[in-house]
């Protein structure tokens, strides 16, 4: 059972790779009209992201969304909030920091930018916005506060720092919200906050669990907007 079960999330995985990979390949070769400059590299590389890509999800949920579930249930054993905060606010922040899309986005920032915006810089600005978007999401599980209450105010401080801050950061903040919404950050803070909202009493994990990874990233999208206005003092 246990390798028909891996064999159908194999499947599930070349499902999701192979369908990107012909459009990609019959774009270029139907409409741009241009040939694959190597084709080996290619099929290689094709193996190599679906085989790499369904063991990296596999390990994920055999081990870290497991513990993180744990993790986040056993939160309620620390006596005060704050530590609750400060811990997933560590966690947030590390995590952020080993995710493969914003290092790719910082990375092509960097070069883009001519240096002029240093990649580990943004990576943790976003760290630390994502870690105080969890944190601000563990709050409002604590103490059972609805989610329109805190986004509102976090989406209306967003627009008052844009006209603040300069155009190209503007852009960049957006595409590190998406970049931390990767999986290695998406099943760890879900698992730590409906873990957490599970053992709480009177709290419904269903209304109070989810919604987490959109502060996270607004808390990044603040956090590069204040770095972008702050490179203009």
């Amino acid at each position: 059972m246990r390798i028909l079960a891996s064999l159908n999330d194999l499947l599930e995985t070349i499902r999701s790779v192979l369908p990107l990979a012909i459009i990609l390949v019959l774009f270029q070769l139907i409409v741009l009209k241009k040939p694959l400059r190597n084709t080996r590299e290619f099929v290689i590389g094709i193996l190599l992201c679906v085989f790499g890509l369904h063991f990296f999800l596999k390990g994920v949920f055999m081990s870290l969304h497991p513990l993180a579930d744990s993790v986040g249930g056993n939160l309620v054993v620390l006596k005060h909030k704050w530590s609750i905060i400060a811990a997933v606010f560590a966690i947030g922040y590390c995590g952020t920091l080993v995710e493969p899309a914003l290092k790719t986005l910082a990375l092509e920032v960097e070069e883009v930018s001519i240096g002029a915006i240093p990649h580990k810089t943004l990576i943790h600005a976003v760290a630390i916005g994502f870690g105080i978007g969890m944190g601000i999401g563990i709050y409002k599980i604590l103490n059972n506060i609805s989610y329109a209450k805190v986004i509102i105010p976090l989406l209306l401080l967003i627009l008052i720092l844009i006209f603040f801050t300069p155009d190209e950061f503007i852009s960049i903040a957006m595409d590190s919200a998406s970049a931390t919404t990767g999986p290695v950050n998406i099943p760890i803070n879900m698992a730590i906050a409906i873990g957490l909202a599970k053992m709480l009493e009177n709290v419904d994990p269903l209304a109070y669990g989810f919604g987490i990874i959109g502060l996270t990233s607004t808390g990044a999208v603040i956090s590069v907007l204040i770095l972008g206005i702050l490179t203009k003092l």
